[in-house]
């Protein structure tokens, strides 16, 4: 805005005036909510974390300085080839996005979030099996099974899906 001054009066001579235009991240929003109507039907975090980061018009900038983290770490936590996600982040995230926690997790981060080690010893125990037996069918060292159990070595997901290959649920366990 340029102004002119005459007999010490001021008034502007011209007033810029234009559409700020869209930013080009809600388009994308618009568009993906559209293809994921129901948050239920989506089955990684990745896609779940920016349904409802969409939903509640935030910026990853934003959703990463409330979780405490870079805004790079988490444009990766809504990258699909991620398969673990720190559970006190994520606890932040689901504080600011105001949905339970649960509702952000896939199978494999659900399971670890409710505990890896004893849904490992029920399962083991509900087939009446070993440690060293368990051991055996994923090839993997008896003493990393006790470090699973008792929570002391994460999971890996490749390692969860080879279980759950190999011991599929049945009803009611």
């Amino acid at each position: 805005m340029i102004i002119a001054y005459r007999d010490n009066i001021c008034a502007p001579l011209y007033i810029h005036s234009f559409c700020f235009l869209r930013p080009h991240s809600l388009t994308e929003a618009e568009k993906f909510n559209i293809l994921n109507p129901d948050p239920d039907l989506i089955t990684n975090t990745a896609d779940k974390l920016r349904y409802y980061r969409y939903k509640k018009h935030l910026f990853q900038f934003a959703v990463a300085d409330y979780a405490g983290i870079d805004r790079t770490t988490y444009s990766n936590y809504e990258e699909k080839n991620r398969d673990y996600y720190p559970l006190d982040k994520l606890c932040k995230i689901a504080e600011l996005l105001e949905v339970d926690v649960t509702c952000l997790l896939d199978e494999y981060n659900l399971f670890l979030f409710n505990g890896q080690g004893n849904q490992l010893k029920a399962l083991r125990k509900s087939r009446k099996i070993t440690q060293r037996d368990f051991a055996k069918c994923l090839d993997v060292h008896h003493g990393t099974v006790k470090k699973w159990e008792a929570e002391r070595v994460r999971l890996l997901k490749s390692t969860y899906e080879k279980i759950f290959k190999n011991f599929p649920i049945q009803n009611g366990q």
